[in-house]
């Protein structure tokens, strides 16, 4: 049942691509190619196994461990824009 304006499943349709958007950022993240033997940010030597168990890893731990916490701040955004999402 719409309300207002809002087609029928305009609520589902704001999810979906919530979602969609959410899943077409992580896989941009991805890394692809082959693995570098030093970090590209610090240059610090990247292990061996680390380079196997993630192919495509370009940076050492700490500096991933650093960008993983700066991406963490990140926390989407809302399309409804909801009066409780605005008071955050």
């Amino acid at each position: 049942m719409a309300t207002g304006w809002a087609g029928d499943g305009a609520v589902q349709d704001q999810i979906d691509a919530t979602v969609k958007d959410g899943i077409l950022r992580a896989r941009s993240r991805l890394a692809a190619g082959p693995s570098l033997s030093h970090c590209e940010h610090c240059g610090a030597a990247i292990p061996e196994p680390r380079r196997q168990a993630l192919p495509g890893v370009r940076l050492c731990v700490p500096c991933q461990d650093a960008r993983d916490k700066e991406d963490a701040v990140f926390s989407g955004y809302n399309r409804r824009g909801s009066k409780d999402s605005q008071l955050r």
